[in-house]
């Protein structure tokens, strides 16, 4: 094999193996087809921590009882514009059905005794693909 050949040979095969290392390491991601409620809650003053604990562990209640909801996120990281005073919590829904159904659903509705008692202010935010 001449040397022009072996050449050739080599930068194909140093090519393959680069856009192959290109291809593997970069970023898989999904876009799922689910909805992600995202609710950012600002706490009324006079609220106690024992009241905005049962109301976010009333999401979890809810997310036992409601069929439909997939998963929840309780654990607040980072809340803004309500730096001190306020939580974030997210729960997925498997479709549009499930999420249409929440609202009107019982357990929904006695959280919402527990939960609009002690809340000043939400926003809430829902987002799919």
């Amino acid at each position: 094999m001449n040397t022009t050949i072996r050449r050739t040979l080599l930068a194909s095969a140093l090519l393959a193996v680069f856009a192959l290392g290109v291809s593997l390491g970069q970023n898989k991601f999904g876009q799922p087809k689910t909805i992600l409620h995202v609710v950012t809650v600002k706490w009324k003053a006079d609220s106690t921590p024992a009241q905005q604990q049962a109301a976010i562990d009333g999401v979890k209640t809810m997310a036992m009882k409601i069929p439909g909801i997939t998963n929840i996120w309780v654990k607040k990281i980072k809340v803004q514009p309500y730096a001190d005073g306020g939580t974030v919590f997210a729960m997925e829904f498997k479709d549009q059905a499930a999420f249409d159904a929440y609202a009107k659903h019982p357990a929904h509705d006695d959280w919402m005794k527990v939960y609009d008692p002690v809340r000043e202010e939400s926003r809430t935010h829902d987002v799919t693909n």
